[in-house]
């Protein structure tokens, strides 16, 4: 089967484009203002109004206030919803809206535990352990941790490069992959050779 792909992080409606020429699936819009990766909701609902159809649009949320996740939502146009914090299994279904849930690989039981918990997912999103960083490490983790027969399908993300894509997904089979700082020339800002290689490197 096709891995799917999301680049993530997108701020810049050029990005958006070259991502979805390369064949990505879907793009990511970061609504945590810590992150270099930021767009305001005006911003991304801006670019957003430029695509063409069949690409999905994902709003990444960190620990937000309900409504402010609404209003969010509303500017920006997005269609499903990443919780990347210590977001409720019931706060994240809430929306009634598709989801994905992010989870910060720490050790094999805590991660069992977390994949029942989140169940309702549509897809649970596997990304690296640092203790105080939600995401967006630019590191890998231990794919061994990952059970072999997960509740919902697995996306995998954390340290994913153009060099190292084939092999993770050859090795994990993974439903799709998530990249952001992996195809950068700099923060915040995509780099198109990158972004092709990558996602030749995930479909070869």
């Amino acid at each position: 089967m096709r891995t799917r792909v999301k680049i993530c992080g997108i701020t810049r409606i050029e990005d958006a484009l070259e991502a979805i020429e390369a064949g990505a699936d879907a793009l990511g819009f970061v609504f945590y203002k810590p992150s270099p990766r930021y767009v305001t909701p005006e911003k991304a609902g801006e670019i957003i109004g430029q695509l063409p159809p069949f690409v999905s649009t994902v709003a990444l949320f960190v620990n937000e206030p309900s409504d402010d996740i609404y209003r969010i939502l509303e500017m920006s146009h997005c269609d499903l919803i990443q919780f990347h914090g210590d977001e409720s299994a019931e706060f994240c279904q809430s929306f009634n809206r598709p989801w994905i849930k992010a989870l910060r690989v720490k050790d094999a039981e805590s991660l069992s535990l977390q994949m029942l918990e989140f169940k309702q997912a549509r897809a649970l999103l596997l990304d690296s352990y640092r203790p105080g960083v939600p995401g967006g490490t630019g590191e890998t983790f231990n794919w061994e941790l990952i059970p072999e027969d997960p509740p919902r399908p697995i996306i995998l993300a954390g340290g994913l490069t153009p060099e190292n894509i084939s092999s993770a997904v050859h090795r994990l089979q993974p439903y799709g992959v998530d990249v952001s700082g992996g195809v950068e020339a700099q923060k915040g800002i995509k780099d198109p050779a990158k972004i092709h290689a990558f996602i030749r490197g995930a479909n070869p």
